[in-house]
């Protein structure tokens, strides 16, 4: 089925945790960063919770197993089960599990996450490639996870063995910035063997979604995020809606820019929104009005007037740029309106 190309953000009229059944939440940039709880996450999900949303963590970070995070999540006041949490890995070893015979052989290169979930679905993790793995399995590995486990995955994906990676985030959060992520490994890997490509299984493709839905049972589900190329457009190819919070990889220059994929339902300055209703933008001859802000886009570029919350002048100027876009990408000038913005 074809979805309309989305110009401007969503209307409800229902704060959102009472509008959806379960939010699908990402951890790293929206509920932490560096392991620490971002500012209103822990008060903002216990009163979602409270109010009877279920809350599931969904992350493509392949580094932990279900109970590290849940136990982590805990520790930071908002109170988890392993069974709430989602992880890449356990959604690329489905996907290795249902396409090799039960006690194959696969070559880990990651974490304990990993581990974890190619064992927990009867698959043998090995160390080298002259182990005659049936596979190979790539996961974030951590800041610390030698070079050689790189060069043993080149030298068993050069020889035909299949490859599999978690995901392919390029970059993760941190609490010191942004971090190189699992895809810039993968990208080690690819260039080392002249340009494979590996099967993918996290945020945006259909495994994790599948894997999500299987593990959860959400029937109104709300996908919560920060970054537009996997929450996102993960949301878009599940056909659900999705909020989109500004406090991890993507800010307003890139959400301006969005493609029709990477466009969320709505938009929140941080996980407060999940408890709020979402405005109406109001659209008049061009102009395009939510809150107490009025944006435009004319002359090749974006303008904002007016005042008042913060996001709802990005829902503004999202729609003014979506509007001017239609199918693609806004090219447009953008510096006058952040600017106003800003101030």
């Amino acid at each position: 089925m074809t979805q309309s190309v989305r110009t401007t953000t969503g209307t409800s009229e229902k704060p959102l945790s009472e509008a959806y059944d379960t939010a699908l939440l990402d951890l790293d940039g929206v509920v932490y960063a560096g392991g620490e709880a971002i500012d209103h996450a822990v008060d903002s999900l216990t009163a979602a919770r409270e109010g009877g949303m279920h809350l599931a963590y969904v992350t493509n970070n392949a580094l932990r197993p279900p109970e590290a995070v849940a136990a982590h999540l805990t520790e930071l006041g908002v109170p988890a089960h392993p069974a709430d949490v989602i992880t890449s890995a356990q959604a690329v070893a489905r996907l290795i599990a249902e396409e090799l015979p039960d006690g194959a052989k696969v070559l880990l290169i990651g974490g304990e996450g990993l581990r974890i979930a190619l064992e927990e679905r009867g698959l043998v993790p090995v160390e080298s490639a002259d182990d005659e793995p049936l596979a190979v399995a790539q996961g974030y590995g951590g800041p610390d996870l030698p070079w050689s486990r790189f060069a043993e995955a080149g030298y068993a994906v050069a020889r035909g063995v299949p490859w599999y990676a978690s995901n392919t985030d390029l970059t993760i959060p941190s609490g010191r910035g942004i971090a190189p992520g699992n895809g810039a490994a993968v990208e080690v890997v690819r260039i080392a063997t002249g340009g494979a490509e590996p099967r993918v299984a996290g945020k945006p493709r259909p495994p994790m979604h599948r894997e999500t839905i299987l593990r959860t049972g959400a029937r109104r589900p709300l996908v919560v995020g920060d970054r537009l190329d996997t929450d996102i457009e993960g949301a878009h190819e599940g056909g659900v809606d999705s909020l989109l919070v500004l406090t991890g990889v993507a800010g307003v220059e890139e959400l301006l820019r969005a493609v029709p994929e990477h466009r969320p339902t709505y938009i929140g300055q941080d996980l407060r929104d999940l408890l709020t209703a979402q405005p109406e933008v109001r659209a008049e001859g061009g102009r395009f009005s939510c809150g107490g802000w009025t944006a435009t886009a004319s002359s090749g570029a974006l303008t904002i007037e007016g005042g008042g919350e913060r996001a709802d002048g990005v829902r503004a100027l999202c729609a003014a740029a979506w509007t001017a876009a239609g199918k693609h990408a806004y090219e447009g000038r953008t510096d006058a309106a952040r600017e106003a913005l800003a101030r």
